[in-house]
């Protein structure tokens, strides 16, 4: 497989990553600091905080697929480590997805407050997005994990 076949996917998760962290670096203060100044208590700025917390599952996530692609590209995809990867991203998935449910109480108090009821539905795609990814690196890790357990016996038995 040449390298270039994963440029597009590399591609794509640096811009993710990119666009991640300058929202994390320009966006959330900003706004935590536009509450401040309208007189909101810092309660309301609660809300952006809470958001840098599953950031770091999520650029972990991100380094994770960038590591599997590099896999891919070296052709050692049917590998421990490739599997190991793949468990990674479904408990970064799946630790975004806690998280967020966790803070989605105050997330609808927040919301109820304001009358702001696309808050409460941007959380729950979130939620719904990062379950959904972690139970997808799950079946991927399962069925990568099973074609290694496969290759190992293969290579005992020649």
């Amino acid at each position: 497989m040449n390298k270039g076949s994963t440029m597009a996917l590399r591609a794509t998760v640096t811009l993710i990553a990119i666009l991640a962290f300058a929202l994390c670096l320009l966006a959330l203060p900003a706004g935590i600091s536009m509450e401040l100044k309208d007189g909101a208590d810092f309660d309301d700025g609660w809300i952006l905080v809470g958001l840098y917390i599953p950031a770091v599952p999520f650029f972990y996530a991100l380094y994770q697929a960038l590591k599997l692609l590099k896999l891919i590209d070296r052709n050692k995809v049917f590998t421990e480590k490739a599997v190991n990867t793949l468990k990674n991203i479904k408990y970064c998935g799946l630790l975004i997805s806690g998280l967020f449910l966790a803070e989605q109480p105050y997330i609808f108090y927040v919301a109820d407050r304001d009358d702001a009821p696309g808050l409460a539905l941007l959380g729950f795609a979130i939620i719904g997005a990062s379950f959904v990814l972690g139970t997808a690196a799950a079946l991927f890790q399962q069925m990568l994990q099973n074609t290694v357990d496969i290759k190992s016996e293969n290579d005992l038995a020649v």
